[in-house]
């Protein structure tokens, strides 16, 4: 009988999600790329943004990633890696989700209100409801995200409000803004 790659996935997730909690930390996502002896088992995490005392911030580092990987390596080498990971050799890698995060859940978007992302949907703006021709066809686009509203994202375009669901989003990221460095300039 063969595990349907959910279930393992799943089971993984559960784990991983538990050693998360005891770092301190959250899981943010999985992901399992290549096929045979290439094949990735990527593992993201996640923690707070905390202010230092010398003002500046930290997040998810290096120690946090390491002592993931080590708990879930105990725990594979102990209940048998290939059980848990079913599909022969691959490869471990944690890291953080970084600063162009892809989002995939309604509690990743939760976490980026109010921050520029880019969005490319299964559908055009005016399918769901945009009354601006300039938006209508429009299936990728880069906007501030307003809110998240039960199962929809909500947008601002133009002096039009546009409510996007979770299921019609194909791909979406956090996009990275640079801020320019005012101090020093000279006018």
């Amino acid at each position: 009988m063969e595990i349907k790659p959910e279930a393992w996935l799943k089971k993984i997730e559960n784990i991983v999600a538990d050693i998360c909690l005891k770092q301190g930390c959250e899981l943010y996502d999985i992901e399992v790329v290549g096929s045979g002896n290439g094949r990735v088992l990527r593992i993201f995490i996640d923690k707070p943004v905390v202010t230092l005392e010398d003002g500046s911030q930290a997040g998810v580092g290096i120690e946090d990633c390491s002592n993931v990987a080590r708990g879930l390596n105990e725990i594979l080498d102990v209940e048998g890696g290939e059980e848990l990971v079913p599909g022969g050799a691959y490869s471990l890698e944690v890291s953080s989700p970084g600063l162009d995060r892809h989002l995939k859940t309604k509690n990743h978007f939760e976490k980026v209100v109010g921050k520029k992302i880019y969005v490319q949907l299964d559908q055009s703006l005016g399918s769901l409801g945009a009354q601006e021709k300039a938006i209508q066809l429009t299936k990728k686009f880069e906007e501030v995200l307003k809110g998240v509203e039960d199962d929809k994202l909500v947008f601002d375009f133009r002096q039009e409000t546009i409510k996007v669901p979770l299921n019609l989003v194909h791909k979406a990221k956090l996009t990275f803004e640079f801020k320019e460095n005012t101090k020093g300039k000279k006018k």
